[in-house]
């Protein structure tokens, strides 16, 4: 019988099996394949406090190693399923079943992709998921971003007060974004609207060096010359096995107050995957210590 049952072995999962341990309770967490979730994937750090430069995975490695030597066990198994009965939450494998008195999701979010060649080996190397994480190694050069959401264009306004030029890719003639944020980007001088259009090839190499695009009503097909790749065109939170168990909102993100505490007793949540304003490392780490301590505080009051 586990106090601390964590779903996800990323910064929000690591810093809540932290904080679990420190207050004296037995945590185990569950990880399908490998510690650090996304942030393994960000070559450089620079926007953590406290921390002037550092890789994704030299953070996420440095981070599980102190979650170990603290004394959490780490089952690199799926959590398929997760129920309570008699007052006791069962995470269930494909393999096993585990018993806890509380349990917190930090499962995260898998960002969409483009679905182009060389996209993954790029990533690191000019295409990005993240602009406010990666978009200052960026300065005073030109960037293309890629969607049509409200992220999308925030996206580019973001690197427009940066970069030198900024290109805006949607395959159709208006955006699903807000009209306010879309007017902002038409009076952007730096901002290229290319609507109409969708990516086809990623060119370049060892580095990002252009974006082939290909209009959808001509099929006239153009190289934007960038160095960096903003993908932003949709996230998905990984929470469809848990649906039963705690409630998600239209996007399948687990509904969550700002304590990480959900509408179901004992069930707590941290990270990307809850609803939230801000999804980044820094806000990731502070869920992971708010959702351990809301759960221990649980088990005290609950005498579970």
């Amino acid at each position: 019988m586990y106090d601390i049952m964590i779903i996800g072995a990323g910064p929000a999962g690591m810093s809540a099996a932290i904080y679990g341990l420190r207050a004296g309770r037995s945590v185990v967490m569950f990880e399908e394949k490998s510690y650090g979730g996304q942030i393994v994937n960000t070559p450089e750090i620079e926007n953590y406090p406290g921390i002037a430069k550092v890789s994704g995975f030299k953070f996420a490695t440095n981070l599980f190693n102190q979650v170990k030597d603290l004394g959490a066990e780490v089952v690199y198994e799926k959590a398929e399923k997760i129920e309570k009965e008699n007052n006791v939450w069962k995470v269930k494998t494909g393999k096993n079943e585990y018993d806890g008195k509380t349990v917190i999701l930090a499962t995260g979010l898998k960002r969409r992709t483009l679905g182009l060649e060389r996209e993954e080996a790029m990533i690191g190397a000019g295409v990005s998921y993240c602009a406010t994480c990666d978009g200052m190694f960026f300065r005073n050069r030109t960037v293309v971003v890629v969607g049509g959401g409200n992220t999308a264009l925030e996206d580019a306004i973001f690197l427009s007060n940066y970069c030198a030029k900024v290109y805006l890719v949607h395959r159709r003639d208006s955006f699903r974004g807000e009209q306010k944020l879309s007017k902002i980007l038409q009076e952007k001088e730096n901002v290229e609207l290319v609507l109409d259009s969708v990516p086809v090839e990623i060119q370049g190499e060892p580095m990002v060096t252009g974006l082939k695009v290909k209009n959808v009503k001509t099929n006239e097909e153009r190289v934007l010359e960038v160095q960096g790749i903003f993908v932003a065109v949709g996230q998905i939170p990984e929470n469809e096995n848990f649906k039963e168990a705690v409630e998600l909102d239209d996007h399948g993100y687990v509904v969550a107050t700002e304590a990480c505490t959900t509408e179901t007793d004992g069930l707590f949540t941290a990270g990307d995957c809850r609803t939230k304003e801000v999804r980044q490392l820094t806000t990731a780490a502070a869920d992971g210590a708010v959702a351990a301590l809301a759960a221990s505080k649980y088990i005290e009051e609950h005498e579970v």
